[in-house]
């Protein structure tokens, strides 16, 4: 912004009017003013009133409800072909579509920023969070999403929407998530009517640092989904009561899967025993469910196991024991939370209102988690130090019946059943080069408007189209200005076609991805990626040892290449074959990262050893420090 001579501007009203406006037009906060279609006289009797419409929503607009579950792989739920039970989301594909190319950006915060703008998280100041640690001092980075990049919440409360959310929000930054605000970036400061649930990344699920609307308050120790999903209800239905028929959008972000797996002991005896055969069983049961539902084509194989893993029939009886132990609470965990989310659902059926409400539910904000590390945890912090993997094992075993209670405070399953929730793709959360760590089921449901019931599309979508696809089925345009703010175009694409052809061409080409040093970009079928060394792995076993890992180098990583078209699990490299595809997809990635401030890359590297966001009254703590700090009772969780 150019500076503008304002020192003495302020002696004159004159002048300081036009530099507040000359202010107001260069920070495009310019105040929009209403048009008077009325008559002012110099009586009552010579004048005539004039008062707006009240703002409706378009005829017949349905309620939306946008479902994000927080770290699940794609081949978790039995709606997927998991082995894990979730009735809810049975009931809502095989009445409404399964969407099966659908992505995420392989990490919670960047994903929660772009579904809630239509655009990329780095256009959105969300390459990384908006956690101290996790943020730096760059357009791209800061954690902070600017007013002129509007949400869904800001675009359909405008359009005659009330508005609310329950669950995780995540992308508030650490500094402002206190009591004393200040509250613009808080959900109630987006766009959201109300706001119940945490705003930070993890939260103990019996125990949480909740929030309503702009207050921490004291939870009462019934369990996180059972309270969002008691506000959500009440919340619609106090709505209803007020405005019968006014349209709603709910956001229901739980908590679930997330670390902590703390879940009633009720809902993990069914699974007793059911894991027991472990994790590569349960890998090539998944792709055969997948292929019976028609999900993936009948060649399809699995990747390899990935070489971090250990065969599941060459672990010791403890381990097999301890491992499905940690299964067993994360498949009760999902089970449980498919309940909750499906008495929202039974309550719109009984209230009448479920026949016109738009439902969107993605399994995941990314694939299944590797912050469990090979042994599963229970309370070990994922930035601990100082603890061999042997020693935490035998913790884990000292401690077995902690696994999915309220003690265990960061509960969260081994690497191997990450792998196996992923199924059939191959690597992580964090992994935004793999289409394991981008990859996620996506339900839509929607009984006025959708005929194909249990229909399956394989077009490719992205996270940041959920916002113009649900914006194209309810009427809305999306606005040129929010209070007066200039908007930044929507870079999401809608997918309505698809609801209606499955064979509706996919309206989103391009798409980068980068997640701390992993990076990918698609275009049309085709995708070049580069995974980042050295690794989140070897970056935290250097923390506190004197093994120090390799520096890193972007200019080192070794970029492959994959047809998605024809290969959708990657396991055909094809970079030594087509390299000048390769090399027109990394020029492709490099224009995309400029034009979305992805740049400067930054990795786990940096955030381990504090060259970001180092300091005001944080400077010289560690990684450490600050997660104790995070994740005080009233302060913000991460």
């Amino acid at each position: 912004m150019k500076k503008l001579k304002i020192n003495n501007a302020f002696k004159s009203p004159k002048k300081g009017l036009l530099i507040t406006a000359l202010l107001a037009v260069q920070l495009g906060i310019a105040q929009e003013k209403e048009e008077f279609k009325g008559t002012i006289g110099k009586t009552l009797a010579d004048s005539k009133e004039y008062w707006p419409d009240p703002v409706t929503a378009p005829k017949g607009a349905p309620n939306i409800v946008w479902i994000l579950l927080d770290d699940v792989g794609f081949g978790a739920s039995s709606t997927f072909g998991g082995l894990i039970n979730t009735p809810t989301f049975d009931n809502l594909a095989n009445n409404g579509l399964r969407y099966t190319n659908f992505h995420t950006t392989a990490i919670c915060a960047p994903t929660r920023a772009a579904l809630l703008t239509g655009r990329n998280s780095g256009r959105v100041h969300v390459s990384g969070f908006s956690h101290t640690i996790l943020s730096a001092g760059f357009p791209g980075w800061d954690g902070r999403i600017p007013s002129d990049k509007g949400t869904i919440a800001e675009i359909l409360r405008e359009n005659g929407y009330n508005t609310f959310a329950v669950g995780k929000y995540g992308v508030t930054p650490d500094e402002d998530a206190t009591d004393a605000g200040p509250f613009d970036r808080w959900p109630t400061g987006k766009g959201f009517d109300h706001f119940y649930g945490f705003l930070g990344s993890q939260t103990d699920q019996y125990n949480p640092d909740l929030v309503e609307d702009q207050t921490h308050i004291k939870p009462d120790g019934r369990h996180l989904n059972e309270l969002i999903t008691d506000k959500a209800i009440s919340y619609i239905q106090k709505q209803q009561k007020a405005a019968p028929g006014k349209p709603f959008f709910l956001y229901y972000a739980p908590g679930a899967v997330h670390a902590p797996h703390q879940v009633a002991e009720k809902w993990v005896e069914p699974y007793k025993g059911k894991f027991d055969e472990g994790w590569d069983v349960y890998r090539e049961k998944v792709l055969a469910n997948q292929k019976k539902l028609g999900i993936f084509p009948q060649n399809a194989g699995l990747p390899d196991r990935n070489a971090l893993i250990t065969e599941w029939k060459k672990l010791t009886p403890d381990q097999k024991k301890v491992y499905a132990r940690f299964m067993e609470v994360y498949a009760g965990f999902l089970t449980y939370t498919d309940y909750e989310i499906g008495r929202v659902v039974n309550y719109l059926k009984e209230s009448g209102q479920l026949d016109n409400t738009l439902i969107f539910v993605a399994i995941g904000d990314n694939g299944a988690s590797k912050e469990g590390t090979l042994q599963g945890t229970i309370n070990q912090s994922l930035f601990s130090q100082g603890k061999t993997d042997e020693e935490n094992f035998q913790s884990n075993l000292n401690n077995i019946g902690e696994i999915g209670t309220a003690k265990g405070l960061n509960t969260n399953y081994p690497l191997g059943w990450a792998q196996a929730t992923n199924a059939p793709f191959k690597n992580w959360k964090q992994d935004a080069h793999s289409e394991g760590g981008t990859r996620n089921p996506l339900i839509v449901f929607y009984p006025n408007g959708i005929k194909d019931k249990g229909g399956i599309r394989n077009q490719y979508s992205h996270v940041t189209d959920l916002l113009p696809t649900t914006l194209d089925i309810a009427g809305i345009k999306a606005p040129e200005s929010i209070k007066g703010i200039k908007q930044d175009i929507i870079q999401g694409s809608t997918f309505k076609a698809s609801i209606d052809n499955p064979k509706a061409e996919s309206l989103h080409k391009v798409q980068y991805y980068y997640i701390f040093g992993n990076r990918a970009i698609y275009k049309d079928g085709w995708k070049a990626s580069a995974a980042h060394l050295p690794d989140s792995f070897a970056v935290k076993k250097s923390i506190g040892s004197n093994e120090k890992p390799a520096p890193s180098n972007f200019d080192t990583d070794v970029w492959e290449l994959y047809n998605l078209n024809e290969d959708f699990n990657e396991r055909n490299n094809l970079a030594k074959k087509y390299p000048e595809k390769l090399a027109e997809l990394q020029k492709l990635f490099d224009e995309q990262a400029k034009e979305n401030n992805v740049y400067p890359l930054i990795d786990w590297q940096d955030v381990y050893n504090r060259r970001i966001h180092n300091t005001g009254a944080d400077k010289g703590k560690t990684v450490s420090d600050l997660i104790k700090q995070a994740t005080k009772p009233g302060g913000s969780s991460n």
